[in-house]
């Protein structure tokens, strides 16, 4: 066949050749301040594809978004000509189309915490190679904040919202579903069974946390736990007890305080617990940002950790072996969270219609000195 490029028994100039024509055009165009060939001086649209490629506009549509029933050597042409001009498609024009933009909205409860950021990176990753973009919104755990974010997901027409949702019940998608908007809850579940969610084994984590103190030697452990209201918080206390019951350890509401995930209520609680008559030998913290707090609350003190109290936090930040003791804690695969937590909501983009989906990931434990009694102390 040469250089001619036939299908449908039509034939066409083959590209080469309108390369060349084009490049003699352009000479001229030079000399006469006007753009060859007709195409926009600044910014090629479909139009300037489907002319060059010698195709429709609408095979050109067809080729940027995947379908695969276009004419293989159609597809080539179309592929070649986007390339030669750099076209880049108009999200602006698909959303017009579609009623849809190719914006994700993630709506988190706490932007100040690292466990959002390696989540939110592992979406990121998913979402920008199937060629979507985000908007990240801090709901600071405050339901009517919330409220205005998932309003304003429905208003911009945002293609999918993923939530880490400030209440299992308060939480309120009805503008979401009213508006065919997907959506995936991540680290939280709602009592909704019928939404998509991608959680961690939070009650496992504490007992694996709980167990790991006892075989450490540490018989009065107390808990930091966060609010119940979340089921994060409210996993994490049940793991904590169960990991007591496990081996027969006294479950004493004295060794309970709560916070709000927050550093300062770390700190807050921690100091109810040193204050008690006959305080813990051992703590288990509910996450990153109140471990933090508690550790300076035990600094205040004359408390050696772990000789007078271990200590065990919840989430594995980059910073936990570089404190001294190095900190144990319990790590959760973050960026996979969000990867998983993407492709999730992608699926929904793409057609899946099914009933709500629950995928929970495995959290580890990682030992370092902050729990590790030294030698004169052993298991009874």
């Amino acid at each position: 066949m040469g250089n001619r490029l036939l299908t449908h028994n039509h034939s066409f100039v083959s590209l080469s050749t309108q390369r060349s024509r084009r490049r003699r055009a352009d000479r001229g165009a030079l000399a006469s301040g006007r753009p060859a060939w007709g195409y926009s001086a600044c910014v090629a649209t479909i139009a300037d594809v489907a002319r060059l490629a010698q195709v429709s506009t609408a095979t050109v549509s067809r080729v940027i978004n995947g379908n695969t029933e276009v004419d293989p050597v159609l597809a080539d042409r179309v592929r070649v000509a986007i390339a030669e001009l750099n076209y880049r498609p108009s999200r602006v024009a698909r959303s017009l189309r579609t009623r849809r933009s190719s914006v994700l909205a993630v709506i988190i409860s706490d932007i100040r915490n690292p466990f959002f950021t390696d989540m939110v990176r592992g979406i990121e990753d998913v979402a920008y190679a199937h060629n979507y973009s985000l908007v990240l919104c801090n709901a600071e755990d405050d339901p009517a904040k919330e409220a205005d974010y998932l309003t304003l997901a429905v208003d911009e027409h945002m293609a999918g919202v993923v939530l880490a949702p400030a209440s299992p019940t308060g939480t309120d998608l009805k503008s979401l579903r009213a508006a065919g908007v997907p959506v995936v809850t991540v680290d939280r579940r709602l009592a909704d069974d019928d939404v998509d969610r991608v959680l961690i084994d939070n009650i496992g984590g504490a007992v694996t946390a709980v167990e790991h103190l006892w075989h450490s030697g540490f018989r009065r452990i107390g808990c930091v736990s966060g609010p119940v209201g979340v089921s994060t918080g409210a996993d994490r206390l049940a793991g904590y007890r169960q990991g007591l019951a496990a081996h027969q350890l006294p479950d004493d509401e004295q060794l309970v305080s709560f916070g709000d995930f927050h550093e300062e209520s770390g700190t807050r609680a921690m100091q109810e617990l040193l204050a008690l008559p006959d305080p813990p030998d051992a703590v288990f913290v509910a996450n990153n940002l109140m471990t933090l707090g508690a550790l300076d609350a035990i600094a205040a003190t004359s408390l050696r950790v772990p000789d007078d109290i271990g200590i065990v936090g919840f989430d594995d930040m980059a910073w936990a072996p570089l404190l001294r003791p190095p900190l144990t804690t319990v790590g959760q695969p973050t960026y996979d969270v969000g990867a998983e937590t993407a492709r999730m909501l992608l699926s929904r983009l793409t057609g899946y219609v099914g009933p709500g989906r629950e995928v929970v990931l495995s959290p580890q434990l990682f030992v370092r000195a902050s729990s590790t009694l030294s030698a004169r102390w052993s298991p009874a």
